[in-house]
């Protein structure tokens, strides 16, 4: 799966950071990633792909003492990297801009703070329930999966899900309550192992 880490990849950029091939698949990969997050927080294009090239770099050069560990999210970690560089980036801009002390003041604002801090942590409750998500749905089957997405995500009856897989309706309910469970763990799980 494309958005899961490769370990290979990972180890391949630490052990020969010249490598160039290993680098092109690295920005193709997170690259685009990065740039998605930077343009959902609202920076125009060319502002997005030197944010980019910012956390790819600081990356590049982080990847020499760089110690991956699969337990943990690795995509997680690049966000909050990459929320920083932005973070930085906008200040910086800012500050240069003609009256930039208004401009500072008015980013500095109560509501201003509290509108960005609240469209990050949706932004990143909802990366967190996409892991959560993956992760719980390669340990469970298709149809345990199917029956809480008919029944959790997709507001079908019971009755409906049951007929649609050919299960018992209590059958579905063990299924939906099951998944939850597991999402709810795996979910805690992510929260501990974030930086």
């Amino acid at each position: 799966m494309e958005s899961k880490t490769s370990a290979t990849l990972l180890a391949r950029l630490r052990q020969v950071p010249t490598d160039q091939a290993a680098w092109a698949l690295f920005t193709e990969r997170y690259g685009r990633k990065i740039y998605a997050w930077c343009r959902r927080w609202n920076l125009q294009e060319s502002d997005a792909e030197d944010v980019t090239q910012i956390v790819v770099l600081k990356f590049a050069v982080k990847m020499r003492t760089f110690e991956y560990d699969p337990t943990k999210s690795f995509r997680a970690w690049l966000k909050t990297v990459t929320r920083h560089a932005w973070s930085d980036f906008c200040s910086s801009r800012t500050e240069k801009a003609a009256g930039g002390s208004q401009v500072m003041e008015l980013l500095h604002t109560v509501e201003a703070r509290e509108d960005l801090v609240e469209r990050l942590n949706n932004e990143f409750d909802r990366e967190l329930l996409e892991e959560a998500s993956a992760r719980v749905q390669q340990r469970v089957t298709p149809r345990t999966w199917r029956a809480f997405e008919l029944t959790a995500l997709q507001g079908k009856s019971g009755a409906d899900a049951a007929a649609t897989l050919g299960m018992k309706v209590a059958t579905v309910f063990v299924a939906r309550s099951k998944v939850q469970k597991m999402l709810h763990e795996e979910l805690q799980r992510l929260d501990v192992e974030i930086p």
